[in-house]
């Protein structure tokens, strides 16, 4: 059963997959606004396909708050990544550069509001961050990072990457730190049934010192990072 599952989530979702980004690239060059609602479509795709072909329930834990803030969240698969756009009201999210290459999704994740992390740039690349972040701010959108720079092993917990505590310096709005569990499940190759948990923690506000909000940022992302997790076993 898990062969025919993971076929059948691979053939629905990157299948369509395709359709989507044509149809973004096309209301993209009709001058249409309607992009959005075509990758948030996109993102909702890719739960329905997780929740009815793989089997995974989704649960979250904790709350958002109300007005901008910066998630950061923990990762440890693409299932997080894919489904920001499902889980927030119009996130612009902090992507690494590499990934606005990509033939046609590049160019409708900036469209979208996506934000390029160019790794190697320094302050350079910082102030261009805070450039394109602050409208969407302005705007009400949710901001969200990674901030351990790419996806680890479950069970393991680097440092945070250094241009967290520059965003939280410089952005002066909350963050929220959220931890997640998908690692055992949401496999680059087999994935398998089970739960997979966002747990929101409670929000770190503006002002404190940089390595306290590091710290606490840091534990909280991690919280569901035990090794043995009941309820997120894996099952064929």
């Amino acid at each position: 059963m898990i062969l025919i599952r993971n076929l059948a989530f691979y053939v629905a979702f990157y299948g369509g997959s395709v359709l989507f980004v044509v149809g973004a690239l096309l209301t993209l060059m009709a001058g249409s606004p309607s992009y959005r609602r075509i990758c948030d479509a996109w993102s909702g795709w890719h739960h329905k396909c997780v929740v009815h072909l793989l089997g995974i329930i989704v649960r979250e834990e904790g709350q958002r708050i109300e007005g901008p803030a910066l998630y950061v969240i923990k990762h440890e698969s693409f299932f997080e990544a894919i489904e920001m756009p499902y889980l927030f009201d119009n996130p612009a999210g902090f992507a690494k550069s590499e990934l606005f290459d990509i033939p046609g999704w590049g160019k409708a994740a900036a469209a979208y509001g996506a934000i390029p992390v160019h790794r190697d740039a320094g302050a350079k690349a910082l102030r261009e961050m805070l450039r394109i972040a602050r409208p969407m701010i302005a705007e009400g959108r949710p901001l969200i990072l990674f901030p351990e720079g790419t996806r680890v092993p479950h069970g393991t917990r680097p440092p945070l990457k250094s241009g967290f505590a520059a965003l939280y310096t410089l952005l002066k709005i909350p963050v929220v730190p959220v931890a997640v569990d998908s690692g055992p499940l949401y496999h680059r190759g087999l994935k398998r049934r089970g739960t997979i948990t966002l747990r929101f923690g409670e929000p770190i506000l503006p002002g404190l010192p940089r390595e306290e909000a590091e710290a606490r940022a840091h534990a909280a992302i991690n919280a569901l990072n035990a090794p043995e997790l009941p309820g997120n076993h894996p099952t064929t």
